[in-house]
């Protein structure tokens, strides 16, 4: 089943300063997700300057928890970059 997720960033000084510390490593995860057919849509979501504040995904996952262990497996979880997700379940169109 696919699910959308909007995983939102902390929003104190420090959060952009987070984020860039661990995207490279980030992004080596989301790469090996998307080459497993895991993930299929991945990107940064962006605040009226262009600064990146949280993330956008389509996910492919037998159910809600584990879509919950893949996002906590996640650098960006581990190192507080994300502070809530939204998760729901998705039915693509086109």
């Amino acid at each position: 089943m696919l699910y959308l997720v909007i995983a939102k960033d902390g929003t104190d000084a420090g959060a952009p300063e987070r984020r860039q510390a661990v995207r490279e490593r980030h992004l080596e995860g989301a790469r090996a997700l998307a080459q497993r057919g895991t993930m299929h849509v991945g990107g940064a979501i962006l605040d009226e300057a262009g600064t990146m504040v949280g993330s956008a995904l389509v996910l492919e996952a037998a159910d809600e928890a584990a879509v919950r262990a893949l996002l906590e497996a996640d650098v960006y979880a581990r190192q507080g970059v994300w502070q809530h997700y939204e998760i729901y379940p998705f039915k693509r169109a086109i």
